[in-house]
């Protein structure tokens, strides 16, 4: 794969090599992770938007009992 080149202030270049050296890896490496990790979290968004519009819809939690089994009834104890 061919490198390219980004421009950033000192400062920033700063802030990004030190959190590299945190995490032990090169600028280049915290740049990937972090791409990554953006990618993970907006399929997590994406996930948690459908499944709050899934949960919406009449039936769902009957349908998911049926398939998961029902939740334990939960009580209450003092200790």
């Amino acid at each position: 794969m061919a490198d390219t080149t980004v421009k950033i202030s000192t400062d920033t270049r700063d802030r990004l090599q030190a959190l590299a050296t945190a995490r032990g890896t090169s600028i280049r490496g915290l740049v990937e992770q972090l791409a990554a990790e953006a990618e993970t979290q907006q399929a997590l968004g994406r996930a948690t938007d459908a499944f709050r519009t899934a949960v919406k819809r009449a039936g769902f939690a009957d349908g998911f009992d049926r398939d998961f089994g029902a939740p334990a009834p939960h009580t209450s104890r003092a200790a």
